[in-house]
């Protein structure tokens, strides 16, 4: 009786050994993979509608697993720049997968704003290529590995935010949608189609925006009992989250401003929707 006693205390003691190390080295595999430092890759990709080729730019954490909410930047109307790009990264290191679209073909970015005003008008005046484009990027966005295809949002800067207010109009499957320093006089008002949850955040004395088109936003997004907020910033003009700004302004003789803490505020308002949202 003494050895069969004997032999299951060994029996259990190394069973308890054995199930203490593994617990130990499951502990120590999870320990590790909490301390994997955020890595961002970013790298370039091209696309294409049926007419024009694209150049893009994503953004992920590569130490992190699984799928994730993908979100869409579109540019300012100088272009996919590195401003868009530098967001893109920006949302990377939080844990989404960023994609900066192109919305001008072939990656084409212009010096002068009398350029710039041509290619956004250009793009605003053919919804239907426009439409093109930024669905071209939706897809590329929610066939990535790193990226949940039902959790999708989309923003944009000044011209980029009109972009992706019109394709939130026109019925884009996008759960959310921020705007910042944009117009909302938009060739596709709010109504019926409209699903996302909406972000506008302007500067106040942004003499781009008139307080007409902001009345007549407001009023199209409240007949439709839309999920939005309207934010204007006291004293803040025009391109406020952009440290360019203030160079650009004095170079073109134009009313642009960087402001530091209508940026910040803005960005922490856009977390708090993807946090909601997403």
């Amino acid at each position: 009786m003494k050895k069969i006693i004997l032999s299951l205390l060994c029996i259990g003691l190394v069973l308890g050994t054995s199930c203490k190390q593994k617990k130990e080295a499951t502990d120590s595999a999870e320990e590790m993979a909490q301390e994997l430092p955020v890595k961002v890759k970013g790298e370039e990709v091209t696309y294409a509608t049926d007419s024009t080729q694209l150049k893009g730019y994503i953004a992920h954490d590569v130490n992190l697993e699984g799928k994730r909410p993908g979100i869409l930047i579109v540019h300012e109307w100088w272009g996919h720049n590195d401003y868009v790009r530098q967001r893109a990264d920006m949302l990377a290191e939080l844990g989404y997968t960023a994609m900066a679209v192109d919305m001008y073909g072939d990656g084409k970015t212009a010096d002068h704003p009398e350029d710039a005003g041509k290619f956004a008008k250009s793009i605003m005046r053919n919804l239907h290529e426009a439409s093109a484009r930024f669905n071209a990027a939706l897809e590329i966005l929610k066939s990535l590995e790193s990226v949940a295809g039902d959790k999708i949002a989309a923003i944009g800067y000044c011209f980029g935010g009109s972009v992706a207010l019109t394709m939130a109009n026109e019925g884009a499957d996008l759960d959310a949608v921020a705007a910042f320093h944009s117009g909302v006089q938009l060739p596709v008002m709010p109504g019926s189609e409209l699903k996302a949850r909406v972000l506008v955040c302007n500067g106040a004395d942004d003499p781009f925006i008139s307080p007409e088109s902001i009345e007549n936003f407001k009023a199209a997004m409240d007949s439709i009992g839309a999920k939005y907020e309207y934010v204007s910033f006291p004293g803040v003009k025009h391109s406020f989250t952009s440290k360019e700004a203030d160079a650009n302004g004095q170079k073109f003789d134009l009313p642009l401003a960087y402001n530091a803490e209508a940026d910040q505020q803005s960005w922490d308002k856009l977390l708090s929707l993807l946090s909601e949202t997403l």
